[in-house]
């Protein structure tokens, strides 16, 4: 295919990219585009077999697949996460794949305050029990069910100190924090004291993650790191769920190795309903939406579109694996 044709187009599961509220023109005027809001693994060959350039969120092209597709030139993963794609043999065959940086960082920044935030006050918890009455019939001007915690010269603990982690340590910085993090490629900051992981987790009262998922750091939170951590700290992930042994946080927080968590992502998603940290004490769960606003999902959508125009044009950008 030359760069100058207009290639046939798959996208293999869009809906939630773009659930209906968005507008797919950006990818539509490249060429003749397929949209599928999701698609099953039984019928992924046959979807893929024709296209010339497909877009993934998180549906797996390995290599198995990759080689039984000999009309494809491009893959465009439209989200930062890339793992979802065998890089090796894609680049054997001389396809680029692409990804979509940077586009949900505010997002993730204010989700991943709102569940500190969430632990802090518990805002929907005291609202919901003043809507069913205890209020009301309280003897009190005013009552709280948990603590009231200030979170002003408590120190907060980056994992991953990149786009989304340095823009979580500035808001925390606003409200008063301490910010610690560790780092694989700190970048000078004069208002974050980067250390290693055992300081940062013995030292900490909130630990956020905010790195990248690889084979050296799966799991890394688990029983021993776990039981590093103060008893009252928090953890805190809207990064990768595999970051985190699921069973050994379930035990921290019911055995009260750890105060709380607040999590956006688990191991497996969606997840099964014995997932331990449903039953788990002081832990809040939201669906996978830090990175869901409707102006993230926007960028996202548009950037996945400049990709693919980027790579008509013969200069292609985002290439993870190059």
């Amino acid at each position: 295919m030359a760069h100058a044709s207009r290639p046939n187009i798959v996208v293999i599961d869009g809906y939630t990219m773009n659930p209906g509220d968005l507008d797919w023109g950006p990818l539509e005027g490249l060429g003749p585009c397929t949209i599928h809001d999701r698609t099953p693994a039984e019928e992924l060959y046959e979807r893929s077999r024709d296209a010339n350039a497909v877009i993934t969120n998180k549906v797996l092209y390995d290599r198995e697949l990759i080689g039984r597709l000999p009309r494809l030139r491009y893959v465009g993963v439209s989200a930062t996460g890339y793992n979802v794609v065998d890089l090796d043999a894609a680049r054997e065959r001389g396809i680029p794949v692409t990804n979509v940086p940077g586009y949900g960082t505010d997002s993730v920044v204010q989700a991943t305050l709102a569940h500190i935030l969430a632990l802090a006050r518990r805002v929907e918890y005291h609202s919901e029990t003043v809507r069913a009455g205890k209020w009301s019939q309280g003897e009190d001007f005013c009552y709280w069910d948990y603590p009231q915690v200030e979170l002003t010269g408590r120190t907060l603990g980056l994992m991953g100190c990149g786009q989304i982690g340095r823009g979580v340590a500035r808001v925390a910085l606003a409200m008063g924090m301490q910010v610690i993090a560790n780092d694989p490629s700190p970048q000078a900051d004069a208002s974050i004291r980067f250390v290693d992981l055992e300081t940062l987790f013995g030292q900490a009262d909130v630990v956020s993650l905010h790195c990248p998922l690889t084979e050296q750091n799966r799991e890394i939170i688990n029983a021993e790191t776990l039981s590093k951590m103060k008893s009252t700290a928090w953890l805190i992930n809207t990064a990768r769920g595999p970051l985190v042994n699921e069973a050994d946080l379930a035990r921290a927080l019911n055995e009260g190795w750890i105060g709380a968590a607040g999590l956006d992502v688990l191991n497996v998603e969606p997840p099964a309903a014995d997932n331990p940290l449903f039953r788990a004490k002081n832990c809040h769960i939201t669906p996978h939406l830090a990175w869901a606003s409707r102006d993230a999902r926007r960028r996202a959508l548009n950037i996945t579109a400049e990709n693919l125009r980027a790579f008509l044009e013969g200069n292609p950008i985002n290439v993870v694996n190059g």
